[in-house]
């Protein structure tokens, strides 16, 4: 039996596996991924950009079977071949092709580079079928063949066909199993709501009609099923005789949107008449945009076989059935439904800890269903935690390592992991796992209700009772202090939105104390009760010096209460000095012919206020001290090197690059 005949579940089977779906997030690349991975568990799904990955999510797709691989890095592309040995590739990856993509670069970047990366990594029995575009031809739109002239009229276009004349060589040159496949207006589940038929439709529902371009705009529409089993068909078809080629995949027939129109109001019994020109028509807008689907036929006998009016049902009822508008809507319009979240886990002398730390956040990014980013910060520790690092960023590429110069501390950790994190919220995490990973879903389900900032409120702490008296005490005292509210029981330990952390990175002081600032940003915040455990490895490297180094810090830095209070004492003891001269000279006049005695007094009091005098000026030194130490503008740290995958950065130059190509 032909393979253009068989079944489709039947033609699903016979593709060579494993089965990449490059650009699975996307509108073509879900339903293919879908449609293969109902049949066979041995089909990946690809994709790099988590604003688009909202239909993955609503698919409940298992974590496993979605491998995130950003194209534009040979190493990352490199690495998943490696690991999984795709035998059929199919490449939806593209930026450009929608209004909103408008970064030139990036459309050259994606749709040839990444194209190019991917070949790079292709052997002879890889079969490699690509999503080319018909606006490859451009002003050349009036049912052109394959052979016919390209004509491009957009930045897109000229990528694309970019793209094509790669696959072409790469089929020559290097005996490749690739083609090109030119889709023309390709419409059914998932596509964008903001799009044409999705919104015609689901005004359709309501006896409405969306705005309209001119009646006389035409397209070639072929709904998805059509799309898809070419796709298959082409990979299952590539001969020596047909790869390097390109294909249109087209109906061969021109509808205008007033056709699309008279349609949907023949088929949902819409009453309301449409307004035209009340959407200004785009630039790429042609009358006469259809193709010519003769050379698919001919050489692996695919063919549409949908009509529109089918179509156009078949996408109604479909999002009838999924919810439409409470589920496929609010999912493309919030990003916060499938983002990256970024732990920053500051280290030092952890190396023992650092692998459990891994498995326990992987497993709970894993259950929570989203992407993860892991920053592991080596702030100089004498152990071997660089070595550890390395070895996880070897295993995993959402793993980066940061070491530096010398020990700046927790607060300097941080700082350094937040400034190149690209996680749309980062949890911050002490190395030690006294920071419980598992308690990071409840940070973000207050981070998707909308709080910018959920931290952690120690509820408990598993430590001896005089320990943990003095933490209680301080805090108490520290909020009382303070001249902005600070949370009770609350260290570092905590879920920021990424405006907020570029808030934070971006403030000039030198010496941070985190909790304080992030209370003194803003911002919505709230906190989360936990129950925080001892050390799982060696001993803590706080003592009662450092302790009370860190609440000279807090209340230095977010408090003016110890010069209030000298200044209030001064005036009190002032007040009653005065008191007491009037006193003496009352007495001694009045009351006491003779002197009292008293030198005993006298000394105490001489002790007292020389006392009071020097403890006001070494306040007033702590708050000179912190003035010296910020006119000075030190950089909080130094690192020496940057590790994300298998790419090491270690010199100045190369770091300074990455840290700004990060910060875009």
């Amino acid at each position: 039996m032909p393979e253009s005949t068989l079944p489709f579940h039947d033609k699903i089977l016979k593709l060579k596996g494993p089965i990449f779906v490059f650009g699975a997030s996307g509108f073509i690349g879900v339903n293919l991924f879908n449609e293969i991975f109902k049949i066979r568990k041995d089909c990946y799904a690809l994709t790099h950009d988590a604003t688009k990955a909202w239909r993955l999510k609503l698919l409940n797709v298992p974590y496993e079977n979605v491998v995130h691989c950003d194209i534009l890095s040979l190493n990352s592309v490199k690495e998943v071949f490696e690991k999984y040995a795709p035998k059929t590739i199919f490449n939806l990856a593209a930026y450009g092709a929608y209004s909103k993509q408008s970064n030139i670069n990036l459309t050259y970047e994606t749709n040839v580079n990444g194209t190019l990366n991917i070949l790079e990594n292709c052997s002879k029995d890889t079969v490699y079928i690509h999503a080319g575009s018909s606006s490859e031809y451009g002003f050349n739109c009036t049912a052109p063949k394959e052979e016919d002239r390209v004509e491009p009229n957009s930045h897109y276009a000229v990528s694309k066909v970019s793209a094509a004349y790669l696959l072409e060589y790469y089929a020559r040159m290097h005996q490749l199993n690739t083609l090109n496949l030119r889709l023309y207006s390709i419409y059914g589940y998932w596509e964008e709501p903001d799009r044409l038929i999705p919104r015609l439709i689901e005004k359709s529902r309501f006896g409405e009609l969306p705005s309209f371009v001119s009646p006389d705009i035409s397209r070639d529409f072929v709904f998805i099923d059509d799309c898809l089993d070419a796709f298959i068909t082409c990979a299952l078809g590539v001969s020596e005789t047909t790869r390097g080629k390109s294909y249109n995949i087209a109906t061969g027939r021109k509808s205008t949107i007033g056709d699309l129109v008279e349609i949907s109001r023949s088929q949902f019994n819409i009453q309301a008449e449409p307004q035209w020109g009340s959407m200004t028509n785009r630039k790429w807008d042609l009358a006469d945009w259809y193709g010519d689907p003769t050379a698919i036929e001919r050489d692996f006998g695919w063919a549409a076989y949908t009509p529109l009016e089918v179509g156009l049902t078949k996408t109604r009822e479909w999002q009838r059935a999924v919810g439409y508008e409470s589920n496929v809507v609010p999912a493309f319009e919030n990003p916060k439904l499938n983002p990256v979240i970024t732990a920053i886990i500051a280290c030092y002398k952890d190396a023992q800890a650092i692998p459990y730390m891994y498995e326990r956040l992987v497993k709970t990014f894993n259950e929570m269903k989203v992407r993860y980013e892991i920053i592991f910060v080596n702030d100089n520790s004498p152990d071997n935690q660089e070595e550890v690092i390395d070895a996880l960023c070897e295993k995993d590429p959402n793993v980066v390592g940061i070491s530096h110069s010398r020990n700046f501390g927790s607060q300097a950790a941080f700082l350094s992991g937040m400034e190149i994190a690209t996680g749309d919220a980062m949890v911050l995490m002490d190395g030690d796992l006294q920071d419980p990973p598992e308690v990071i879903p409840d940070f973000f389900a207050k981070w998707s209700e909308g709080y910018d900032v959920v931290y952690g409120v120690r509820v408990q702490r598993e430590m001896k009772p005089h320990i943990h008296f003095f933490y209680k005490s301080f805090y108490k005292v520290f909020q009382n202090l303070s001249y902005i509210p600070i949370p009770r029981d609350a260290g570092d330990f905590s879920m920021i939105d990424r405006k907020v952390v570029k808030e934070l990175v971006e403030l000039p002081e030198t010496e941070q104390f985190l909790r304080g600032l992030r209370a003194w940003v803003g911002f919505k915040q709230t906190g989360v009760p936990y129950i925080r455990p001892e050390r799982m490895f060696g001993v803590s490297t706080n003592n009662w010096r450092k302790n009370i180094w860190w609440a000279k810090k807090a209340i230095f830095s977010f408090s003016f209460a110890p010069l209030e209070l000298m200044s209030y004492a001064g005036f009190i003891l002032t007040g009653i000095s005065f008191i007491g001269i009037m006193w003496q000279i009352i007495a001694k006049i009045f009351f006491f012919p003779e002197t009292p005695r008293g030198f005993s007094t006298v000394i105490v009091l001489v002790i007292f206020f020389g006392g009071l005098t020097i403890l006001g000026i070494s306040f007033l030194g702590e708050y000179i001290a912190k003035i010296f130490e910020e006119t000075k503008k030190r950089p909080k740290f130094i690192r020496t090197r940057i590790r994300r995958g298998s790419k090491a950065y270690t010199s100045a130059d190369e770091i300074r690059t990455l840290v700004k190509h990060l910060n875009k």
